[in-house]
Order: C-alpha cells, then sequence, then structure tokens
C-alpha cells in the first residue's frame, strides 16, 4: 500500500508532502487524523527561521498549543519516533515540532527550508514535499493552512 499524500492548501499556493506512514507510522498517523477532523484548517505558520524552516499546527497561533482531545480535555501527546533512515537532509522535509521533553510533540509540524542534520534523531521526520516546494519556500509567518487534505 503507498504512503498517503497530505495537501495543504494554503494563502500562497498547494504544497503536496508524501507521509511515511511505512517508516514513522504513530507520527504520520497522528498527521493522518489530524488533517481527518479538520484540525489544521484555518491555521497559520506562526514561525518563519529565513533558512531553517517554516512551522505551523498551533491552535493558538503562538507556537505555545497543541492538539486538546475533546473526549479527555487534554492535550494530545506522542512518543518521538525517530529512524536512522528519515533525515533532515534537503528543503522540503516535514516533521513534528516539539517542547524540551522529546515526548511532547502534538500538531506542530515543521518543513525544512534547507538540510538540517544537526536535528537528525531529535525530532521526528514523517514525510516529503513532494511538490510546490517554491510555496514553501515562500511562506513567512502569518501565512495560513486554508485546508488540509489527504489522498492516496
Amino acid at each position: 500500500m503507498a504512503n498517503p499524500t497530505a495537501t495543504l492548501n494554503t494563502n500562497k499556493g498547494l504544497i503536496e508532502m508524501e507521509l511515511f506512514v511505512d517508516e514513522a507510522p504513530i507520527t504520520a498517523g497522528n498527521f493522518v487524523d489530524l488533517i481527518g477532523k479538520g484540525f489544521y484548517n484555518g491555521l497559520t505558520f506562526h514561525r518563519y527561521e529565513p533558512g531553517f524552516v517554516i512551522q505551523g499546527g498551533c491552535p493558538h497561533g503562538t507556537g505555545t498549543g497543541g492538539y486538546v482531545d475533546p473526549a479527555k480535555g487534554t492535550e494530545r501527546r506522542i512518543s518521538l519516533e525517530v529512524s536512522n533512515s528519515l533525515k533532515h537532509d534537503s528543503a522540503g522535509v516535514v516533521a513534528m515540532a516539539r517542547a524540551q521533553h522529546p515526548d511532547s510533540a502534538s500538531s506542530q509540524f515543521y518543513i525544512t527550508l534547507a538540510a538540517a542534520s544537526f536535528l537528525d534523531n531529535n525530532y521526528a521526520v514523517f514525510g516529503k514535499v513532494t511538490k510546490g516546494l517554491d510555496v514553501v519556500l515562500s511562506l513567512r509567518k502569518g501565512d495560513k493552512i486554508e485546508s488540509a487534505t489527504l489522498s492516496s
């Protein structure tokens, strides 16, 4: 079975990314679940670091929040899932942002704007941009994810 494709429709254009459910099932599965819930629709990219990353997925737009499970009333946290085969080796790598604790990722993700090998095995890579890297490189703080969808 092929890995799914996530499409982010942003105010700057479309970004397609392959999600590595085969190699990062927990992390990619979390992202797939949140897309299915419509969680990312309307959120902004709250962090832009030139030549490094663009980051989004915070419901507050500040980098301080994550997905709160309405059934439990608590923020979902997933375990750090790393692999020697999944590297921050180029622009367009998609990975989960987290706080200092390794198992604190929730809904925030980043897309690299260049290689960032110092992040390898410390942050969970779970995807790669396959179309729209030019859109990724044009994103800035405050740009919006209008919708996020999945296809197989």
